[in-house]
């Protein structure tokens, strides 16, 4: 139906509802810090650190995340598979926040989200930008309006009236100046540097922070640092203590669905990650490069971003040993196509096609041996599989990875004891 729909008379009623749920709830971003994160990776995962910080300092927060919903201890999926609803979601969510006694709020805010409005009347502190790279470009229509649609956030936090408002920007990314040159009171950058001396593994990371206090963080890999310099970057804008900051990161629980470990006495690991990038794809495989990788991938998104597919293919080819190309969200497209479209990239090695994202997950599984690492990219915690004329398959890979490892290693107990 909203495709017969004009672009202008849409974007008014996209604008027209978020007003409208700012004052139907009251503005109740006007009672809290109100932080929003952005970027094309790890907005997710910075979220949930400056959530781990401040909670750590004591503050109630709110959370709203592709991840879930959550307001200090109380916690629930985000089922709608976008990372910031529509039709006053989030106007009502801080309403609730502010009347359940929260002091802070922390928005993972997206392009998609920006484009349609939903950022409107949520009256800002603070915006960290955490990198830009090519994606949604069949939405956007190019990389430079993909990039405008995120810009456009720093612009709404310089109309903010709240004092002082902060930008935290990733000044190692091309895009981070044009986020720092947005006119607010306070504007810091980070760079990787800030973290020298560094060692990271896929079990953790551990590093000096700005030539002083020393940090350990059991989050693997690159990609977690740099996600942990934006949070310490705006904490300690905000003056949070370095002990305090140290406590959180250190004791940092696993974030759902972000290089996410499946244990259930395996001996080797099964990874569930919401990679779906060639870049993240990338930094993923690079973490685990020391082992033998099994991986079980596709392309979010039928109909969406088919540019990036060979090039997804010829990543996995050169980073992993064993690659099963599976169905993700096709959408309307053929779930065919698409994985032969990433099987383009591959020259070394030959993929396994195995549409049934199930079964790939249990070929994957049987495949591994002692010592390998079984990724699961591309779903995260996505809460279904969506296919044609809008259906809906509900899904989880963490959950599937246990039962299919259950069945495995029962099986393997089984034979063991004959």
């Amino acid at each position: 139906m909203r495709r017969f729909i004009p672009k202008q008379l849409l974007s008014f009623y996209h604008l027209a509802f978020a007003h409208f749920g700012a004052l139907r709830w009251g503005y109740p971003s006007r009672k809290l810090f109100v932080i929003a994160v952005t970027g094309t990776k790890g907005k997710s995962s910075t979220s949930e650190l400056i959530r781990a910080i401040l909670t750590e300092a004591g503050y109630k927060v709110a959370l709203a995340s592709t991840i879930r919903f959550a307001i200090g201890e109380e916690s629930e999926p985000n089922l709608f598979k976008m990372t910031m609803p529509g039709r006053g979601f989030l106007q009502r969510f801080l309403r609730r926040a502010v009347n359940e006694g929260a002091t802070h709020a922390v928005i993972e805010m997206s392009s998609e989200g920006a484009k349609q409005f939903r950022h409107k009347g949520i009256e800002l502190d603070a915006l960290v930008f955490t990198n830009l790279a090519p994606e949604h470009l069949e939405s956007h229509g190019s990389i430079e309006a993909y990039a405008a649609a995120k810009l456009s956030l720093a612009q709404h936090l310089a109309e903010s009236p709240k004092r002082p408002r902060y930008i935290i920007a990733n000044a190692d990314d091309k895009y981070g100046q044009a986020f720092l040159e947005t006119p607010v009171e306070v504007r810091i950058p980070f760079f990787l540097k800030d973290a020298e001396p560094y060692t990271v593994d896929d079990t953790g990371v551990r590093f000096v922070y700005r030539g002083g206090s020393l940090f350990t963080a059991p989050l693997p890999g690159l990609f977690s640092l740099k996600n942990i310099l934006a949070a310490l970057t705006l904490c300690d804008a905000m003056n949070i203590p370095r002990q305090t900051m140290q406590s959180a990161i250190q004791h940092m629980l696993p974030i759902a669905g972000r290089a996410e470990r499946v244990e259930r006495g395996q001996n080797f690991s099964v990874i569930v990650d919401y990679a779906h990038t060639p870049d993240s794809l990338r930094a993923l495989f690079e973490t685990y490069q020391h082992r033998r990788i099994i991986a079980v991938m596709g392309s979010t998104g039928g109909g969406r971003d088919q540019w990036k597919r060979p090039e997804m293919g010829k990543i996995a080819d050169e980073l992993c040993h064993y690659i099963i190309l599976a169905n993700e969200d096709p959408y309307d497209e053929d779930p065919l196509d698409i994985v032969e479209a990433i099987a383009q990239g591959f020259t070394k090695h030959k993929p396994h096609i195995i549409l049934n994202r199930r079964m790939a997950i249990r070929e994957a599984l049987r495949e591994a041996k002692e010592g390998d690492v079984v990724l699961l990219t591309g779903k995260g915690t996505d809460p279904c599989i969506c296919g044609p004329a809008g259906t809906r398959e509900p899904w989880s890979d963490k959950r599937v990875a246990e039962e299919e490892l259950d069945k495995l290693l029962h099986k393997d107990v089984k034979n063991a004891l004959v």
